[in-house]
Formats: C-alpha cells, structure tokens, sequence
C-alpha cells in the first residue's frame, strides 16, 4: 500500500500516457541521468551465500562427471600425451593437405 504521498507503479504509468511522446522520451532521460549516478546495490550477504553454494555444487557436478569419465578408460591415461598425439596429427594431415 502506498504511502499518503505516494503513487503506485500503475497509477504513475497511466500518467505517463497522458504526456507527449517528447515528454515521455524527457522522463526517461531524467531518470536515466538519476539512476547512472547511483551506487550499484552491494550484494547481500544471503545472495553470497547462495551464489558460493550454487558454485560449490556445480564444481562437484563437474567433478562427479569427470570422475565417471576417467572410469571409462582402463589403464593408465597421459592427457598431454594424447594432446601431443592430437596435434601431431592434425599437424600431418594439414601438410598432406597443402601438398
């Protein structure tokens, strides 16, 4: 409920209908200029505390699927290995390629 000097959203927009399109286009700059002058709203300690909570879950999702993953493989298992390989590869088909 608003208070005694103040207006809703809704009755404030029914105004804005009621002035000039060069009016309307004059408030929005004005309320521009307001808000690029005010101090962001620092995030609360709650939304940090979720935000943590919500990366903590994520990284041990990715970590749970990188576990399945390596479980896959039976053996031993060299990434930069198989990067070199990788690149040596395609290092050869790019120079078959030119020829």
């Amino acid at each position: 409920m608003p208070m005694p000097n103040q207006i809703t959203l809704e009755q404030l927009e029914q105004q804005v209908t009621q002035l000039l399109p060069q009016e309307q286009l004059k408030l929005v700059a004005h309320i521009s200029a307001r808000l690029s002058i005010m101090p962001l709203a620092a995030p609360t300690m709650v939304n940090e505390e979720s935000l943590r909570l919500q990366r903590e879950k994520e990284a041990d999702e990715l970590l749970a699927r990188c576990d399945a993953a390596a479980q896959m493989w039976e053996g031993k298992f060299d990434a930069a290995e198989e990067i070199r390989q990788m690149r040596q590869e395609r290092d050869e088909q790019l120079w078959l390629s030119r020829s």
